[in-house]
């Protein structure tokens, strides 16, 4: 059936139950989504505008700020109200940086691939001279380095052996890697266990924090680091935070995290006795003006059931080693994209359309935390606000720049049957899957931790795990325009059906009231589900 044929059949023809579903489903707004998301896309022009022009959006820098500024005068442009950047609560310092140089000087001149640890001090001009290769597995192993220190770049580390993979770095879902998702299956007996992988990162930030401070006490000028995690060879480097953000809190020592082909080369050089020289020049700089931290929030106002409110986002804050394209400013700019797509499709929702784009996510989920404490559940007694009752849903995506293949319902079965009808005119996008299971590492949670329908899609993987995840390399060029423009489509027809519904969203049992610790931080959850 062609568009113009479709447009001419009564409104009561057009909202038909699909799948064998109850749920009915409006094929004419479908045809209209579907026309201004895929057809007349802005998605790829947002995510350039957050990218390549605005930068990395670490949380409480001035790039971020400039971005958010931005991305509310965006959604102003397609009619969206009450836009405004949002303070969340208190976040702490900000932190940037303008300049950082390695070069490896003696006995060969070689440029080195290296970005600063957020939160650390810089200098205040260039240093050269013999790097000191600091190998410790244990705090004893440190002893035997004290006294050594002063005024040197340390070389923190040892050589590691890196890998030659012979599988690719991206992929996509498959019909068994999807059917995988739906059952439900035991963990295999030897799988290394969260509580024994905490451990062990606790051990090892023990061990480093033990060395800061040696080196502190000591006066050693600055630390270069190499990446440990899999995958991180080829020049792929994974920047995040080295320090404190919290105000009025003691600076951390200059660290800088290297190629790890470019570290082993400099230890190896050390280790057979060579004279080798090295310059460092890097320059940061702590924000104290505002500490608070912001969302950005805007709507499309409702109808007859304006006071209720179906909500969609993403983070907008990223790390500062690229410019945080698959993280996670393709869900910001594909949350903006569902909106304008809702504003110039002619459509209008009965329930409020929020757009909300949260900071402070890679630091503990902290923007969408706070914005759930000041709007629905007060964090410190527990106590449902007004707006509880009145939320339908949220909707999330940051799962990388890969293309939704369906929905985690996060163990809320009532839904299940909502989901698969609203997905199956997607079904010839590759948009098949809905599943019972709950996934972690990003905002939903903070929904689903106070008894909201919050939810997080399904996407390709691509090289989001491999390649981009907080490394240097998560850039424009790792977002797909196709996929873009199906996720912007898809999830604006999922907030549109929510919005419209006669009733709300069904709910899972509220849970306790929360702590602190209720809500896992980014990445205690492995992405793509449990």
């Amino acid at each position: 059936m062609n568009r113009s044929a479709l447009a001419v059949l009564p409104l009561s023809l057009l909202i038909v139950p699909l799948a064998g579903a109850q749920e009915p489903v409006d094929l004419d707004a479908v045809t209209r989504i579907r026309a201004e998301g895929m057809d007349r896309s802005e998605v790829m022009d947002t995510l350039w505008w957050l990218t390549d022009r605005h930068g990395p959006r670490l949380t409480n820098s001035p790039g971020e700020r400039r971005a958010q500024e931005w991305a509310k005068e965006r959604l102003e442009s397609y009619g969206l109200v009450r836009a405004a950047l949002e303070p969340w609560g208190e976040f702490g310092v900000g932190w940037s940086f303008e300049r950082c140089v390695v070069e490896l000087i003696e006995p060969v001149y070689m440029p080195i691939i290296a970005t600063p640890k957020a939160w650390t001090l810089g200098l205040e001009g260039p240093v050269q001279g013999e790097p000191i290769l600091v190998e410790a597995e244990n705090a004893a192993d440190l002893e035997q380095y004290r006294g050594k220190l002063g005024g040197k770049i340390v070389l923190r580390g040892s050589v590691r052996e890196t890998e030659t993979p012979f599988t690719a770095w991206a992929e996509r879902h498959d019909e068994e890697s999807l059917a995988k998702l739906v059952r439900i299956e035991e963990e295999p007996a030897d799988a290394p266990s969260r509580s024994r992988n905490r451990a062990d990162w606790r051990t090892r930030r023990a061990l480093a924090e033990k060395l800061r401070a040696m080196m502190k006490e000591e006066g050693a000028l600055c630390v270069l680091e190499t990446d440990g995690g899999a995958y991180k060879d080829y020049g792929v480097i994974t920047p995040q935070g080295g320090g404190s953000f919290e105000p009025g809190a003691e600076r951390a020592l200059p660290q800088i995290v290297i190629a790890t082909e470019h570290w082993n080369r400099i230890a190896r050089l050390l280790q057979r006795g060579e004279n080798v020289e090295v310059r460092v020049d890097v320059r940061t700089t702590f924000h104290e003006e505002d500490l608070r931290g912001y969302n950005v929030v805007a709507e499309i106002p409702g109808t007859d059931l304006a006071h209720e409110v179906v909500m969609v986002g993403g983070h907008f804050d990223s790390w500062h080693g690229a410019t945080g394209a698959t993280d996670n400013a393709i869900g910001s700019a594909i949350a903006i994209e569902a909106a304008r797509i809702l504003a110039r499709s002619g459509l209008q929702p009965r329930r409020t359309v929020r757009v909300a784009l949260w900071s402070g996510e890679e630091q503990g989920l902290l923007g969408s935390r706070g914005y759930v404490a000041n709007h629905f559940r007060d964090r410190a007694t527990g106590e449902l606000l007004p707006e509880h009752a009145r939320l339908c849903a949220y909707f999330n995506v940051d799962n990388g720049g890969g293309r939704l293949r369906g929905i985690y319902t996060q163990g809320n079965a009532a839904v299940r049957p909502i989901f698969e009808a609203w997905l199956a005119p997607f079904h010839d996008l590759a948009a098949t899957t809905v599943t019972i299971r709950d996934t972690g590492g990003t905002d939903h949670l903070s929904f689903d931790a106070v008894g909201l329908p919050g939810f997080q899609f399904i996407q390709d993987k691509l090289d989001y795990g491999t390649r981009t995840h907080h490394t240097n390399m998560d850039t424009y060029e790792r977002v797909h325009e196709l996929d873009a423009k199906q996720a912007a489509t898809i999830e604006a027809a999922f907030v549109y059906f929510a919005a419209m519904r006669d009733e709300m969203l069904p709910r899972e049992p509220l849970p306790p009231a929360p702590t602190p610790q209720a809500v896992p931080v980014e990445g205690s959850v492995p992405r793509g589900g449990r």
